[in-house]
């Protein structure tokens, strides 16, 4: 094993363009690569764009007939809004999912640089491998949903199974709910899906309750924290503390991917919890050490949402890919004067000086200060913690 970090890059992924005003503004994607290059990270990195997802490769997640349609939605897309009802069955053509000429192409190569990673990774290549473009986790087998059109995540699973990994843990810290993920694996015994997220009553898609737990054949295969909203670093590092590391050392992963959506920050416009870049920074560190400590190291780390896009998302991936690649940047760091020009230049917005928010999160675990029933935090763990850990002979 070389021991190096690979990042996924393919300027070409920048054409998952919804249009003027959408949400997912692939300005974020240019962005963090800039800050990455900026920041001097990329000779700890071994750089590497991968081909598009093929057919036989969307196979193992989607349904034949949704990449068919996805296909022609993205050859003809003057033509959906005359076949709304049908595109729509699919997920296509709404407010959610706008089509876009050469959709099917850039979502694929998006698909394309997940599964790579995930190969690298369990072929040895690399000990972890980063795509920050992907963790587009809503997409169903049948349909586009919240985004996204092809399930990365899932498909990186997908292939580590196909490679014949027996235990696949993912692990989503997205604010939304990593639900194509758990359906694609509902049943699977092979795979741990946990999803920390802001509860369902809040929040798109309105699923991920502590009570969805998996399929018959995968009891305890599926794992919902549902987090009150407000949480802030506190209440989300001690969520992620006292319910992921002790389900990932029951299960025994051969991998760990993890999705590190960055819509969990105060300042992001589409949902409800207070985190802070640094309580971002602390988990992902976190997966990091938790995929050496039960995973032999094998790390496949990918982006997801994050709709703050020149204040959190381009430093929060770069924290991700610097701890990746084995060279962290401290919290102070500054951020270099030609990258906030260059995002001043692209977007007129002001960015941001340091690499940090100026937090020093702290958080105290369930064992050493107990649990306040009456606090909401608290039942919200309590709730996954006695759905989930009996099934693998934990207490809750």
């Amino acid at each position: 094993m070389s021991g190096r970090a690979q990042l996924m890059w393919d300027e070409r992924v920048t054409g998952y363009d919804f249009g003027p005003g959408h949400p997912m503004d692939p300005v974020r994607l240019t962005l963090t690569r800039e800050l990455v290059r900026a920041l001097g990270l990329d000779p700890a990195l071994r750089v590497v764009a991968a081909p598009a997802a093929g057919d036989s490769t969307l196979a193992l997640v989607h349904d034949a007939d949704y990449v068919a349609a996805v296909r022609r939605a993205s050859e003809e897309p003057a033509s959906v809004p005359a076949a709304y009802r049908e595109y729509a069955s699919y997920g296509l053509g709404t407010q959610d999912n706008p089509v876009f000429p050469r959709m099917h192409e850039v979502a694929a190569l998006i698909a394309g640089q997940s599964v790579a990673a995930a190969e690298a990774v369990w072929r040895g290549q690399v000990e972890h491998a980063v795509n920050f473009t992907g963790g587009l986790h809503h997409a169903m087998p049948g349909a586009a949903a919240g985004f996204c059109v092809y399930n990365d995540a899932a498909l990186a699973v997908a292939r580590l199974l196909e490679l014949g990994v027996e235990r696949v843990a993912y692990v989503d810290v997205d604010v939304h709910h990593g639900d194509g993920v758990q359906a694609a694996f509902w049943d699977d015994p092979r795979v741990l899906t946990i999803s920390l997220h802001e509860h369902p009553r809040t929040l798109f898609p309105n699923t991920g309750w502590p009570e969805e737990t998996g399929g018959p054949a995968a009891e305890g295969g599926a794992v919902n924290v549902a987090l009150p909203p407000g949480t802030g670093d506190a209440g989300w590092l001690r969520a992620f503390h006292a319910v992921v590391p002790e389900l990932l050392a029951a299960f025994r992963p051969q991998v760990l991917v993890s999705q590190h959506g960055a819509d969990t920050h105060i300042e992001d416009p589409l949902a409800h919890l207070a985190v802070s870049l640094d309580a971002q920074r602390m988990v992902a560190e976190a997966c990091h050490e938790l995929a050496h400590e039960h995973a032999e190291g094998r790390w496949v780390a990918l982006g997801g949402g994050g709709y703050a896009v020149t204040d959190v998302v381009p430093r929060t991936w770069t924290h991700l890919v610097a701890i990746a690649a084995g060279v962290p940047l401290a919290p102070g760091t500054a951020v270099p004067e030609e990258w906030r020009h260059a995002v001043h230049a692209r977007t007129r917005h002001v960015a941001p000086q340091r690499m940090t928010d100026g937090c020093e999160p702290v958080w105290k675990g369930f064992e050493e200060a107990g649990y306040d029933p009456a606090d909401r935090l608290d039942q919200a763990v309590l709730a996954t913690r006695r759905a989930v850990f009996p099934l693998h002979g934990l207490l809750p």
